[in-house]
């Protein structure tokens, strides 16, 4: 008789860095957290009581927008000191008289540039970098306290990955790799109570189409590691900006990169102990694709070279 599953787990997937080669990055990095469903409302009420602590309330998280330096704040005097408000007022008067520079000046591309810098920060532009940092830092070292939460990435390094070597790209690798590692968790733990699981990705509409056709041929098929008998449905993909959850991988995927490309571990090393793992120590949730003898912290554990 076949056991009726009697838990849901959602992963969580969302992107750092670009799949093009070469792109504007060195690393591609595919990240999921996954969540059991009875623990989706806590998390999200955290995440939400963080964010209105730093007054982001129904603001999403791209953390790639948060920490860039905003240079407006450097030229207002004591801008730590100013209340929110105030600090808010100023940037954006800088703000509009920089726009009507550059449009009198007549560079249009450095006007969109510009322009689009603003329009992806604005949310933030009351918050001193120092605030801003505490904020994300806040969501890793919540990340970091869910024991119930696991963490999946394929972290491919673009200058060792051959794409006249395989069949598949940078994405697609991405993606089998997650599905592979979140089915075999579920396999892992569903061994006495069988559980089912379901994937959420960050909306894209080339993604989407790509992904939702890749999970249809695992379903059927398998993946080049495993069968596919515990994730259900091909992948829900939804707005980034409505969801806190999938903004929470973007965080992870955020950390692994900063780690693997400019050795930033302060994040990563919140969030890599969510990272499913073996005997509890080494992690099979996360591969860093790369070249042979990498000493990262994801590599080094293992015996064999990645």
């Amino acid at each position: 008789m076949t056991k009726i599953p009697n838990q849901l787990y959602i992963c969580y997937v969302d992107e750092s860095g670009t799949s093009e080669i070469p792109g504007n990055t060195s690393h591609f990095i595919l990240a999921g957290l996954s969540i059991p469903i009875n623990q989706w409302k806590y998390c999200d009420s955290i995440i939400e009581s963080i964010k209105k602590k730093y007054q982001l309330d129904n603001t999403e998280i791209h953390v790639g927008w948060i920490l860039r330096p905003y240079s407006e704040q450097t030229h207002i005097s004591n801008f730590d000191r100013l209340d929110y408000s105030q600090r808010r007022v100023q940037v954006e008067q800088l703000r509009k008289a920089e726009l009507f520079r550059l449009q009198k000046a007549k560079k249009p591309k450095l006007y969109q540039q510009t322009k689009k810098n603003y329009r992806k920060t604005d949310s933030y532009i009351h918050l001193t970098f120092k605030e801003r940092y505490e904020f994300v830092e806040a969501i890793a070292q919540c990340i970091s306290d869910w024991r119930f939460a696991r963490l999946f990435a394929e972290c491919v390094d673009k200058v060792y990955f051959d794409p006249s070597f395989g069949t598949q790209t940078i994405d697609e690798q991405s993606f089998e790799q997650i599905v592979s590692r979140f089915e075999h968790y579920l396999q892992n733990i569903g061994n006495e109570n069988p559980c089912c699981g379901l994937i959420i990705h960050d909306n894209n509409e080339t993604i989407a189409k790509k992904h939702t056709e890749l999970m249809k041929k695992f379903h059927q098929r398998g993946t080049m590691w495993t069968k596919v008998k515990s994730i259900i449905e091909t992948p829900l993909f939804v707005d980034s900006q409505l969801t806190s959850m999938i903004q929470i991988a973007d965080v992870c995927a955020y950390a692994i990169r900063r780690y693997l490309e400019n050795k930033e571990d302060k994040l990563f090393d919140l969030i890599f102990k969510r990272a499913d793992r073996v005997g509890g120590t080494i992690s099979v949730g996360i591969r860093h694709f790369t070249k042979p003898g990498c000493t990262c912290k994801i590599c080094s554990p293992h015996k064999q070279p990645r």
